[in-house]
């Protein structure tokens, strides 16, 4: 079974991620997400990119981490090359975070552009430094460009879990929802976006987030 779907309709290319389970960063997963970009950069498609229900991801793959080796280093560089092309995209990413956003897929999360969030009893969260992991330069980074700065220690250094009440002060997501309302919102959402000027959007994005983009090529040197 695929990992991700792909629907183009009115110019808007929805993305989910739905493994069963709780959407795993995986380099499988990983592979399919960039087939998918692949497909709505080819479409010049508006992006809309979906969780499942409860969970948008939480994170990588924990099986590839553990064994180690160059697989999981590999699978860590792939997850910060996408949160560089989401960041970097030419057309607009819109996020409809479904439940939890933790570790990966909490930096996914702040690479959208536009990202609305489900209320409920869901944790956003850089776990990192709980489970005894030194956040990346590159985490901190884009953490930094969203985060509100009173937020900032308490979600890199503390690895505070924030929840979707607290989120929209926090700068985790731009709007929180009812649980149904989040893909109808993101998508019309995703639609005002698409009216945009692109040359303008696309030109603008790179020079507001030119520090993080630079600051995660040099902590994961993309396509390297």
């Amino acid at each position: 079974m695929p990992l991700v779907s792909y629907l183009l309709d009115d110019g808007i290319a929805t993305i989910t991620m739905d493994d069963g389970k709780v959407n795993a960063l995986s380099p499988a997963m990983q592979a399919e997400l960039n087939s998918a970009l692949d497909r709505a950069e080819a479409d010049h498609a508006v992006v809309l990119l979906s969780g499942r229900d409860g969970v948008f991801s939480a994170g990588f793959d924990l099986r590839v981490i553990r064994g180690g080796g160059n697989d999981a280093g590999a699978m860590v560089h792939g997850g910060f090359d996408l949160a560089h092309r989401l960041l970097s995209f030419p057309t607009p990413v819109v996020v409809a975070c479904t439940g939890h956003a933790i570790a990966m897929g909490l930096f996914l999360l702040l690479s959208g552009d536009y990202r609305v969030g489900a209320s409920g009893p869901y944790k956003l969260m850089a776990n990192e430094v709980a489970i005894g992991m030194t956040l990346p330069r590159a985490a901190i980074e884009i953490l930094r460009q969203r985060v509100a700065p009173a937020q900032l220690n308490r979600a890199a250094i503390l690895a505070e879990a924030f929840t979707p009440a607290d989120a929209v002060e926090g700068g985790f997501v731009d709007q929180v929802v009812d649980p149904l309302e989040v893909l109808t919102t993101a998508r019309e959402m995703a639609l005002a976006l698409s009216k945009l000027d692109m040359a303008a959007y696309t030109a603008t994005k790179q020079r507001v987030r030119e520090q993080t983009l630079n600051a995660i090529r040099a902590d994961f040197p993309v396509g390297l």
